[in-house]
């Protein structure tokens, strides 16, 4: 559900603010530890999270099941409770799949849906263009796409984001992989009409939202601190925000480097951050003698969530 804030003039939606992305745990026998999610979902609303994201390539969509999928997303709607909004990202590779799998989430309680590409890297834009129109017609909540063809291979051009956005009244967000100098011209092309999420871990926060964006959508291990960044910008307090921003940058520098290494990074740093005692990846990079150690200095650094 949006929220009432000084920062609502910014968006269209009525989402905004920084929705970490929940991380998927595992046990040691490879099965989902259902009860970290329910840890990751405490500490967000603890911490004055804005929402709560889940499904994207941070929660390792690719490496779950379906099945796993529709188990992660009934746990986090079940322990948020309706206590923040929650985002889905959708990521099925056929329109059915998506509006079957769409429709789950909003019957779990998902506040607003981010549709994922199909993984077919030389799709003509006309034909993306009819797959997400056709999943936005079967929707009822408000919907967003997740454009990043730096790390997807495939995505829309500003002109048919701008497209999309004429013709689906539901179509409201777009979440980009991009630097802040990607966000004005976005901007000018959709007329202002589309809220902007950036992902990329959090990587130059500051400049994201003084670019335009309305929205951050960060991996879990550093949320807090970028709440902080967000809601002091939200109140004028520009120096505390560039403060917080930069006791956080070593470690979101160290996190960008691939996806499966900011997964892997992020959960090791995470889990010493939430107390857990055992962490255990599913596909993960090697975590080295080296890396296991920068991460228990960050969790260090960061402090308990």
């Amino acid at each position: 559900m949006p929220q009432d804030t000084h920062m609502m003039a910014k968006s269209n939606s009525g989402f905004f603010g920084v929705y970490p992305m929940l991380l998927t745990f595992y046990r040691a026998d490879g099965s989902l530890d259902l009860d970290a999610i329910a840890l990751q979902v405490d500490a967000m609303v603890r911490h004055g999270a804005h929402g709560c994201a889940v499904m994207g390539l941070g929660t390792e969509v690719n490496k779950l099941s379906t099945k796993e999928r529709r188990a992660v997303i009934d746990a986090v709607a079940e322990r948020l409770n309706s206590r923040l909004p929650l985002c889905v990202t959708i990521g099925e590779n056929s329109i059915a799949g998506q509006i079957e799998f769409a429709r789950a989430a909003e019957a779990a309680g998902a506040d607003w849906l981010i549709l994922q590409p199909p993984a077919v890297g030389d799709l003509p834009e006309r034909e993306l263009l009819r797959f997400f129109g056709n999943v936005a017609e079967a929707t009822s909540v408000p919907l967003g796409v997740q454009n990043a063809p730096q790390y997807l291979g495939i995505g829309l051009s500003n002109g048919g984001l701008q497209e999309l956005r004429a013709q689906h009244g539901n179509f409201k967000v777009v979440k980009i992989e991009d630097d802040p100098l990607a966000i004005p011209p976005l901007l000018e092309a959709t007329e202002g009409g589309l809220d902007v999420f950036v992902g990329r871990a959090g990587v130059e926060a500051l400049e994201v939202f003084r670019a335009g964006a309305c929205g951050l959508i960060p991996g879990f291990e550093s949320f807090d601190y970028l709440v902080r960044l967000f809601d002091h910008l939200g109140n004028g307090r520009d120096d505390d925000a560039e403060a917080v921003y930069q006791s956080v940058e070593p470690a979101l520098v160290f996190l960008l480097k691939s996806i499966n290494h900011f997964v892997t990074y992020s959960r090791e740093i995470s889990a010493r951050r939430l107390a857990l005692d055992a962490i255990h990846h599913r596909l993960a990079v090697d975590v080295t003698p080296l890396g296991r150690r920068l991460a228990e200095k960050i969790a260090r650094q960061l402090g308990p969530l």
